[in-house]
């Protein structure tokens, strides 16, 4: 009987765990995890506040469990996917494993894909570690595949990033037709399909294969603090030098804290600031972010536009481009921080922003449409998938680099760009004159 009454007890535990996971991919999806309180997880579980903590120690313990409960489930669906097809078409079982966990799950996956970017740097090391555990299995998996057989040609973690926020956003948003997306994505892939034997774009392009040195990108640096002495300002000049610096000591806090650790304490100190001239420009942190968000993707949206347009060629025009933004970014990382990983974390508002900002770039892609040489008319969702694997490599060096050694990207996120409108064979030709010509100093 001891036995029996262990057994239940356990049984009994394992629910209210079970709920309180439940809990926090309820809350979670339906206020962001800045709403996901413990409160909000323990009502939605239907468990008292001392049961949480016989379990968790605060929300981000909760938070973290959560995402390994629900990857536990994914990486094994995604781990058959991969073994049951062709060793080259790897890649693609994966990502259709991705669309049906979304279709069949799609509270966990919305929670995984979409919320979980918001839970601050353990939660997205973990959501970075089953991306690159699935990427090494579709690698070990593609060595077996026969001489002269064909698989992407791209980075593997930045295409499982980017079907991640693909989904990610239609299921925010209410509308994933998963038999769509498994066409559209597939479609997507076999752009860049070559023999495995003649990848080259999976890894960033060495210094000595004509990558650039941002030497000459611009540097954004917040104004100097108004002393004693200076000239005579309005008003409305004085409250701008505030916001600029605010706006500047917000994004370097959050590239060395993370937006959920920095206070408003925080950043008045490292702007030079009190509270009061803080409140005079910015209601709460929440605007202060999203202002700094906002402030680096109009000059990098900015950079790009002016970068894209000295090309003389469409294909030119978008290394051009992605040249401009990986030096502006390379040269301004804290942007690059704020812009690309803590975005998530400050709300749905700049959750929102990171979605139009993909349309904004998408924008650069749309001439490719209209250039004759092109061998294919890429659907809306691979355009959008296009822009998020370029801002996955983005995130990717963001994170785990102090200074992004984004400009020995170039090569291959131009080829993520090019390859669904001119074919691979087209695509390798465009870049590799681009190369030639950074070699020679043409």
């Amino acid at each position: 009987m001891q036995a029996v009454n262990t057994a239940l007890q356990k049984g009994s535990r394992s629910t209210q765990r079970d709920r309180l996971v439940a809990g926090m991919v309820a809350a979670a999806n339906r206020a962001g995890y800045a709403g996901a309180n413990v409160s909000a997880v323990i009502a939605e579980a239907g468990v008292s506040r001392p049961t949480f903590y016989e379990y968790f120690a605060d929300k981000d313990d909760c938070l973290l469990a959560t995402i390994v409960d629900v990857q536990a489930g994914l990486g094994e669906g995604v781990e058959r996917a991969i073994e049951r097809t062709a060793p080259e078409e790897a890649c693609l079982g994966a990502i259709a494993a991705l669309v049906e966990f979304a279709e069949s799950q799609p509270a966990q996956a919305r929670f995984l894909l979409s919320e979980a970017l918001a839970g601050g740097p353990h939660a997205l090391d973990a959501r970075d570690g089953i991306i690159d555990e699935v990427a090494r299995a579709i690698e070990r998996r593609e060595r077996s595949a026969p001489d002269g057989a064909a698989a992407p040609d791209v980075p593997v973690t930045a295409l499982l990033g980017a079907v991640q926020r693909v989904l990610g956003a239609r299921l925010r948003r209410g509308v994933l037709d998963g038999r769509e997306l498994r066409a559209r994505l597939g479609d997507w892939l076999r752009a860049y399909e070559k023999p495995i034997a003649a990848h080259r774009w999976r890894e960033p392009v060495a210094r000595g294969d004509g990558s650039s040195s941002p030497s000459s990108a611009i540097r954004l640096r917040a104004p100097a603090a108004l002393g004693p002495g200076r000239p005579r300002l309005s008003a409305s000049e004085v409250a701008e030098n505030h916001r600029q610096r605010l706006l500047f000591a917000a994004a370097k806090l959050a590239a060395t804290r993370g937006y959920t650790a920095t206070t408003i304490a925080d950043v008045c100190e490292a702007a030079d600031l009190d509270r009061r001239a803080f409140y005079a420009v910015f209601a709460d942190k929440r605007e202060l972010f999203m202002a700094a968000h906002e402030f680096g993707f109009q000059r990098l949206l900015a950079v790009t536009a002016g970068a894209y347009f000295s090309g003389s060629s469409w294909p030119q025009r978008i290394w051009q481009g992605l040249k401009g933004l990986s030096e502006f970014l390379q040269s301004n990382p804290t942007l690059a921080h704020v812009g690309f990983v803590d975005a998530y974390a400050v709300g749905p508002g700049a959750v929102q922003r990171v979605e139009d900002s993909v349309s904004a770039f998408g924008v650069f892609l749309q001439e490719g449409y209209r250039y004759e040489p092109r061998v294919s008319d890429p659907s809306p969702i691979a355009l959008e998938a296009i822009v998020a694997g370029a801002f996955e490599i983005v995130y990717r060096q963001a994170r785990v680099r102090s200074r992004p050694a984004l400009s020995r990207w170039n090569a291959p996120m131009s080829f993520i760009a090019l390859a669904p409108f001119l074919g691979a064979p087209a695509a390798d030709l465009a870049i590799e004159r681009e190369l030639d010509k950074r070699r020679t100093g043409a």
